[in-house]
C-alpha cells in the first residue's frame, strides 16, 4: 500500500493506541509520533457483560470518538487505521461518516507492541 504524505497512521487494541503521520511519501513511508491524544473509555456498549471485553470494547469506542473530533476538527485529513479485527469491528460501529470519507484504509492486524520500522513494512506489504 502506498501512503500520502500527511496520512495518519492510528494502530490501537483494546488497551493501547498510538497515533502516527507519514513524513515521507506515498513510495517510501517515513512515520513519525503525532500527539496521541488521552482515549475516553466509558462508552463499554456492546452484548458481552465479561469485564474485560467491556473495558476492550470502551476503549476502541474511545479512540473512534477521539479520531472522529480530530477528523471533524481538520487536524486529519487522510487516515490509516490498523487494529486487531476485533478493535477494528468495533471502531467501525462507532465511525463519524466524514472519518469514513477520509479513511485511505485498515488493516486488521495487531500492532501495537511492534517497532515503527515493522508497522511500515506491514503497511508497504499490504
Amino acid at each position: 500500500m502506498q501512503l500520502p504524505h500527511g496520512t495518519h497512521v492510528a494502530v490501537a487494541d483494546g488497551n493501547r493506541f498510538v497515533l502516527f503521520r507519514n513524513d515521507g511519501d506515498e513510495a517510501v513511508i517515513n512515520l513519525v509520533d503525532a500527539a496521541s491524544p488521552e482515549v475516553e473509555t466509558t462508552n463499554r456498549s456492546g452484548a458481552n457483560p465479561e469485564v474485560r471485553d467491556l473495558d476492550e470494547r470502551g476503549h476502541a469506542a474511545g479512540v473512534a470518538a477521539m479520531l472522529n473530533k480530530q477528523v471533524l476538527d481538520n487536524d486529519i485529513e487522510k487516515l490509516l487505521i490498523i487494529a486487531d479485527p476485533n478493535t477494528l469491528g468495533v471502531m467501525r460501529s462507532h465511525y463519524h461518516s466524514e472519518l469514513a470519507k477520509r479513511l485511505v484504509g485498515e488493516l486488521p492486524k495487531t500492532l501495537t507492541n511492534a517497532d515503527t520500522a515493522a508497522i511500515e513494512k506491514a503497511i508497504t506489504a499490504a
